[in-house]
């Protein structure tokens, strides 16, 4: 199926059941999770392009609800992002694909680390260079590595806000980033008909992670959801770090 076997296919639909969950209870961590394992199966660039064509499907789920509920800053950093991709995915084309992978893992292990960084004042609102710097490394990577959280979550993250707030603003985000992602690959000819393909055949499994991770985020409280958040950033960047001690 698609080139792949049957442990291929296996892990692929573990991963983004996993992945989806968390998703669907942090508002974030979907590509973090995915693209490195997908990785594994298949090249970097393809696995970039199904994390954003999986991105957009999901993030279809619920739209209305999820815009009503978002900052303002969302859309600002959304537009900037957009803006920014095709340079994401420019670069990505022209990347060694072992590179590639390398660079992938970097950038899982410093979103963890930038959410160490100590919290903002509760009175703390970015500033017009903290928000553009957002969007436009957002969108950078979204198109090299398919993952515009590590700029966006500790954004929202080291700020007093309520949890509701933060995970709607960055679900917004991550749809628009999953908009430019895809139709930049499309426009830039890096992608092919295997990805959307085999994006069809594991968003199944995206519905069911997500649904499952929504009911889960309605029956936890905000300490809980902030532990959750912090925990999948450092499994991503524990992952990431053992990926880069045996390549």
């Amino acid at each position: 199926m698609l080139g792949l076997d049957w442990t291929q296919i296996a892990v692929a639909l573990i991963a983004t059941l996993a992945a989806s969950f968390v998703r669907g209870l942090a508002g974030f961590g979907m590509a973090i999770l995915l693209v490195p394992v997908l990785g594994l199966a298949i090249p970097p660039r393809e696995a970039v392009v199904v994390a954003n064509w999986l991105g957009l499907l999901i993030g279809l789920v619920g739209l209305k609800r999820i815009i009503g509920q978002s900052e303002r800053s969302a859309f600002v950093i959304s537009g900037l992002a957009v803006a920014a991709t095709p340079l994401g995915v420019l670069l990505l084309a022209r990347t060694d694909p072992a590179l590639a992978r390398m660079a992938i893992a970097l950038i899982a292990l410093g979103s963890f680390v930038l959410v160490l960084l100590p919290k903002r004042p509760a009175h703390h609102l970015p500033g017009v260079a903290e928000t553009g710097v957002t969007g436009i490394l957002s969108g950078v990577l979204t198109g090299f590595a398919g993952m515009p959280g590590p700029p966006v979550v500790p954004y929202y993250l080291r700020r007093a806000i309520p949890p509701l707030l933060a995970r709607a603003s960055m679900m917004t985000i991550f749809l628009a980033t999953s908009i430019a992602g895809v139709s930049s690959a499309l426009v830039l000819k890096v992608a092919t008909w295997r990805e959307p393909t085999l994006a069809a055949a594991l968003f199944p499994a995206v519905l069911l992670g997500n649904w499952l991770g929504h009911k889960a985020f309605g029956r936890i409280g905000d300490a809980a959801w902030r532990i959750f958040t912090g925990a999948v950033l450092g499994i991503s960047a524990a992952a990431a770090l053992w990926r880069l001690l045996h390549a």
